[in-house]
């Protein structure tokens, strides 16, 4: 198409529509194993744009493909046409309606977001997928989305009171409950909605077209059920049963119909109340994957609220993953399967009851080895558990990846075992060991054969297997897309699934709403092939990409940028917890989230013709924001880290372009500060000056609005000598503390905090002094990084062999010891050691206090309020409660952590003049709040230099190191 077609829509559009080559990458793909590149991508801002785009694509017969999150695992959002993302504009909550318990939203609006929303309200929306954080409402209607509390409140389509949408002819029609009356009034006229109405009548009054339906479509039973369009549920009113008394509503048609038949605007939703307060969940452990399966029937016949079934390739998955191993906790051994079985009630005696009873069906049964009973937040660690699987699949190291093709069946829970059993033969045959991830007790199973989508042979695999097991739920007259949609893998099939003539409706359905085949062409009705337009070329020669840092973990950078599965939980806004990803929430831009960098650099190693597959403009622009808080490398479940990967492209881009005079000056920050220490006083009085310090922020393209830290000259070794003693307690250990080129020049307070706070408790302290190499990985001067990794290794060495720990007070400096250390250097035996030994100072001093070597006795029993703001690196590689613990130690001392992201700093990014309002727009997400709305006593705590610059340059207000203020809080 000409692009003068497209900037002429542009025109026209309040919103934005982009057609660049990087906007159409990133919306190429989801979350599933389909790529297409769209036409365009477009931001529609109101109705009228909408109609706009509708008009467009009916004069230019392009498809317009809706998109919220993109987290679909069928490929339903993507396509050639234009990708329509309403995620960015459409994101109000409209109204809501107290008494009848209605809320009114935009396709936009994320589903827990609304949930937060409601809550004070004492309502909430009851479906809750895995995705729930991110996903939306749109999304979910298009999808008909269940997910872990279908059992008690339904799916999606149970939900929708009203529906407001522009009809392919760009008109604007309603859809809601009406009476007899009102359906046969709307029949009448010219308009599309009134032949809607006629037409569906005429078809859907036919007999045999009736009983052509309740005999070919999927058992009445099955909730979790979405094959094709939903004409059997129109058939269930007053309409087409005289013995019905429910009212008509084409809800229940649109509810699971991926946009294909009409574009909405606004849902409205009936809530429910906020479930009972009192819960525990039973954890059953099984040593087989068949009497997990047994015992879902009997637990069924209890008021379950949750019925979620994991096996062991999925509990395996999170043993590797930082952010879910502490969620294991509940675990016990070994499980070939977990079912997770949660119980509520509105009083304490009778959740007691009811969990005797539903322990006393797991013991008559006696096929459960282990039943652990969680409460509390010990229940939601369980289910962040099990809602990370999805993402987790996608960690598999290596080109064989769990495949969601039939991932998604759902049968009667009489038919389950025998399905199970049946299925397993299927598996067995094809050589398949499958992952079992089930909704169980809605009878629903996420099944995935692991297949290696790059080989043909594979391929044909992929397309062998699904039509067994389509072929096989058919057998049970099962729903072969339970929640996750048709979209393109499993549309093919909704022939075979509801017959020939059913399919036919279908068809005749799909033109009476969309004649010209604007919306989300090929995707339920005439789809396209299953097996084709996948994510990666069928048996291409895979590129060799030589790297600087060590990827052999991930078989290269290439297959480290494939872990990404889409599964999009990087798109969750600062209103969830966590802080992935600080860009994204600040600017809602998809090529800002960890899944559109990853996106992007996928494409372009792939598919460049360069000699240096990384030298690509459109690369530069995906990192730009990227602050390197590495909070994806470990709240991602396949831990894609981003951090890591942008410093490699820094380099690879940099050796073909130039590296500027900015980013040298941050890289070798260190010897500029070594120099300036020299002359400290005249240093830090040109800082201070508004003018000097102003010229040098302007040639150094630094914000004007950003303080400049004073450097300073100390001699730690002295002020280590005036509090040396003689190691009388031999319990303790000798420590080594690392002085970083943080504390060395800029930091000196803390240092001298450090040492003093060491030495009084008796520690004997050897400093260690040596640059990390931070300002270098984090402008990618990597050639500089790895020679003083060898460095600092050689100097290490004798420390390492003796074991010493090495405890330091810079989180993005010590850390780097574990983290980037181990990708720049080839001795994997030494790094191994300095990975072991090397500690921030506060998980140090929290395992001496748990081991009983520091007691509260050393301390003030005055009370004091602290607020800890944790270091993105520390949270992503190491975790706040050691902060928490140690600041813990003075008895009155009221310490909380602020549910904070990242502080938006991010060493030199927030002092570069184009970056400065985005991270100042990233503490304004939640650090700068809380801090402000603090009391003045409060003191605040951040181990990160840049973070107390932030803090300090956003609020006003000082933040303190954790060591200085517990050195403050001595007595002794």
């Amino acid at each position: 198409m000409e692009k003068k077609l497209l900037n002429h829509l542009a025109d026209q559009l309040q919103g934005d529509l982009l057609i660049d080559d990087l906007s159409r990458a990133l919306y190429a793909t989801d979350a599933s194993v389909y790529r297409k590149t769209p036409l365009a991508v477009a931001y529609p801002k109101n109705v009228k744009d909408i109609q706009h785009l509708v008009g467009f694509a009916n004069k230019n017969k392009v498809g317009l493909i809706p998109r919220t999150a993109g987290t679909s695992l069928a490929g339903q959002c993507v396509g050639e046409g234009i990708v329509v993302d309403v995620s960015r504009y459409f994101t109000k909550i409209v109204a809501l309606d107290k008494e009848k318990k209605q809320v009114t939203v935009q396709p936009g609006v994320v589903r827990d977001e609304l949930n937060q929303y409601l809550k004070p309200f004492g309502l909430f929306f009851g479906p809750n997928t895995s995705t729930s954080n991110r996903c939306m409402i749109g999304g979910m209607v298009g999808n008909n989305s269940s997910g872990t509390t279908s059992i008690q409140y339904g799916v999606t389509r149970d939900k929708i009171v009203s529906m407001q949408c522009i009809l392919s002819d760009g008109s604007e029609a309603v859809f809601t409950n009406i009476s007899p009356e009102d359906f046969h009034q709307k029949r009448e006229g010219s308009s599309l909605e009134a032949k809607i109405y006629n037409e569906l009548y005429k078809e859907l009054s036919n007999p045999e077209t009736q009983e052509e339906i309740r005999n070919e479509f999927p058992k009445p039973s099955i909730h979790r059920r979405n094959t094709g369009y939903a004409v059997d549920e129109l058939l269930h009113n007053s309409i087409f049963n005289e013995n019905d008394e429910r009212e008509f509503n084409l809800c229940k048609l649109l509810s699971g119909s991926e946009g294909t038949l009409a574009f909405t605007t606004e849902i409205t939703l009936q809530l429910d109340d906020l479930p009972p307060t009192f819960s525990a969940m039973v954890a059953t452990h099984y040593r087989t994957l068949a009497d997990s399966l047994k015992d879902v029937a009997p637990v069924m016949q209890h008021r379950l609220h949750t019925c979620e079934m994991m096996d062991k390739v999925i509990l395996d998955c999170t043993k590797n993953n930082r952010a879910q191993l502490a969620n294991r906790f509940f675990v016990e051994g070994d499980p070939a399967a977990i079912l997770m079985l949660e119980v509520r009630a509105d009083n304490e005696a009778d959740l007691e009851v009811q969990l005797k009873e539903l322990l006393r069906t797991i013991s008559d049964s006696g096929l459960s080895y282990a039943s652990p009973i969680l409460y509390g937040e010990d229940i939601n660690k369980a289910v962040e558990l099990r809602k990370a699987g999805l993402g987790l699949l996608g960690n598999m190291v290596g080109d064989r990846k769990a495949v969601a093709c039939i991932e998604d069946t759902a049968v009667a829970l009489e038919d389950l075992k025998d399905f199970i059993g049946e299925f397993s033969k299927i598996m067995e045959e094809y050589g398949q060991e499958a992952v079992y991830y089930a909704h169980a007790g809605a009878g629903e199973l996420h099944l995935r054969p692991i297949l290696n989508l790059k080989k043909s042979e594979d391929v044909v695999l992929f397309r062998s297997i699904t039509t067994e097991v389509a072929k096989l739920t058919k057998k049970y007259q099962g729903s072969f897309s339970g929640e996750h949609g048709d979209g393109i893998v499993r549309a093919e099939f909704i022939p075979l699934m509801i017959g020939d003539n059913n399919y036919a409706l279908l068809k005749r359905v799909k033109a009476l709403f969309d004649p010209n085949t604007i919306f989300n062409p090929g995707k339920i009705v005439d789809a396209y092939p299953m097996d084709e337009s996948l994510r990666y070329e069928v048996d291409r020669k895979e590129p060799f990409i030589e790297t600087v840092m060590d990827f052999s973990d991930s078989e290269g950078i290439l297959r480290a940028t494939e872990k990404c599965n889409g599964s999009g939980d990087c798109r969750k806004s600062h209103h969830m917890s966590g802080a992935m990803c600080p860009s994204y929430q600040a600017t809602k831009n998809e090529k800002d989230t960890t899944r559109g960098r990853a996106n992007a650099l996928r494409e372009f190693l792939t598919n460049s013709e360069k000699t240096n597959r990384f030298d690509h403009a459109e690369l530069k622009q995906v990192f730009d924001l990227c602050l390197s808080c590495k909070a994806c490398a470990s709240e991602c479940p396949s831990n894609v880290d981003i951090a890591t990967l942008k410093a490699e492209f820094l380099y690879q881009y940099q050796e073909s372009n130039g590296y500027s005079i900015r980013s040298k000056l941050f890289a070798y920050n260190t010897r500029l500060n070594a120099f300036s220490s020299k002359m400290a006083g005249l240093t830090n009085a040109m800082y201070k000056s508004r003018t000097v310090s102003g010229l040098m922020k302007k040639m150094a393209g630094v914000a004007a609005q950003r303080s400049m830290p004073p450097v300073f000259k100390f001699d730690f070794d002295k002020h280590l000598e005036k509090f040396k003693a003689e190691r009388t307690d031999l319990s303790k250990k000798k420590v080594v503390l690392y002085v970083d080129e943080f504390v060395k020049y800029l930091d000196i307070e803390v240092g001298k905090d450090a040492i003093e706070l060491l030495c009084k408790l008796g520690y004997e302290v050897e400093l260690f002094y040596t640059e990390s190499g931070r300002t270098y990985l984090s402008k990618g001067f990597l050639k500089q990084a790895k020679k003083l990794v060898g460095q600092n290794l050689k100097k290490l060495k004798p420390i390492l062999e003796k074991n010493i720990p090495i405890v330091g007070l810079e989180p993005s400096a010590i850390l780097s010891f574990r983290d980037e250390y181990q990708r720049l250097h080839d001795d994997k035996e030494l790094l191994a050691k300095l990975a072991a030994n090397a500690y921030l100072i506060e998980e140090f001093l929290a395992a001496e206090i748990k081991g009983g070597h520091v007691s509260s006795d050393f301390f003030t029993e005055k009370e004091r309020h602290i607020k800890i703001h944790g270091h993105c690196h520390q949270k992503a590689l190491s975790n706040q409660k050691v902060t928490f613990d140690m600041l813990n130690l003075p008895k009155n001392y009221k310490v909380t952590i602020i549910p904070s992201g990242c502080c938006g700093m991010a060493g030199s990014f927030g002092y570069e003049k184009e970056h400065y309002e985005t991270s100042m727009q990233v503490g304004n997400l939640k650090l700068f709040p809380v801090i402000n709305k603090s009391d003045a006593s409060t003191i605040i705590a951040a181990n990160g230099t840049s973070c107390r610059h932030q803090i300090k340059d956003g609020t006003k207000r000082e933040a303190k190191h954790p060591v200085s203020i517990l050195r403050e809080a001595l007595v002794v």
